[in-house]
């Protein structure tokens, strides 16, 4: 029997509400076993983008990262809320160590090619290092990524967290039975959008497509669920969504939503 990990998404609206980010951060130091955070931005970036006079421009939910703005998004997300992450895990008695995907080579992307719409300094996973990573796990560290990644050409680039999460899952699954959790502001993957409580508890394949295409899961949710699903098909033992408040539910019971094949 592999021995458990637990890697767990949490999302940016989490971040973004100090109450409901302290209680994430006690429930993540509780949880027993080894373990990473992969963490989204927030809003943050876009509200020091503004007092620098960069304009934020999104396309279905995903930030356009010009120059200007790989500079803001790596301060933010690389300093100030992965720091900031650090040091309140720390006060909890969690021995986190803040990263990006660029430090120590821990995820190597290529820049995303110019299509329809040119997304400008955002990377496509093409390489997780898991050997860096198991040796900080078996340091007695707690990795917390930032969701940053460098390329070959010696870039940064901004990335998706979800699919860090999803990446960083797939290739730690040969050496354990990982637990992938996604944490966000709602209790689950949801039937009806506008009723926070239409919890669906099993999503396959199949009925993810029929909740696409009349609608009900759209937009942000579906990269999310893309991923869940191509983790699962990888070899990833549990994917589950949940609110950040039942993350220690989630590992002993059913909470949210778990995504099944």
């Amino acid at each position: 029997m592999p021995k458990p990990l637990y890697i767990v998404k949490i999302g940016g609206n989490v971040i973004d509400n100090p109450e409901a980010c302290e209680r994430f951060l006690a429930d993540f130091a509780r949880l027993d076993g080894l373990k990473i955070l992969v963490h989204g931005g927030g809003k943050v970036a876009t509200q020091i983008a503004a007092k620098l006079q960069i304009e934020t421009q999104m396309v279905d939910g995903r930030r356009i990262t010009d120059k200007p703005m790989l500079d803001v998004v790596t301060m933010v997300y690389g300093g100030l809320v992965n720091k900031n992450l650090v040091a309140r895990l720390q006060a909890l008695q969690c021995n986190a160590i803040g990263l990006t995907g660029a430090d120590g080579g821990i995820i190597r992307s290529v820049k995303r090619p110019l299509k329809t719409i040119d997304y400008g300094f955002v990377g496509d996973i093409e390489e997780v290092n898991a050997k860096q990573i198991m040796a900080l796990l078996n340091s007695n560290l707690v990795p917390l990524i930032a969701p940053l990644t460098y390329s070959d050409e010696g870039l940064l680039l901004n990335t998706n967290a979800d699919t860090m999460a999803s990446a960083i899952a797939v290739a730690m699954g040969g050496e354990f039975g990982v637990n992938l959790i996604y944490c966000f502001e709602k209790k689950g993957v949801l039937s009806d959008p506008e009723d926070d409580d239409s919890v669906i508890s099993n999503l396959t394949p199949e009925s993810y497509e029929s909740f696409k295409s009349s609608g009900a899961i759209y937009k942000g949710m579906i990269p999310k669920l893309d991923n869940a699903f191509a983790a699962l098909r990888a070899g990833v033992t549990r994917v589950s969504i949940c609110h950040a408040d039942d993350l220690l539910r989630s590992t002993r019971s059913a909470a949210g939503t778990a995504i099944t094949l």
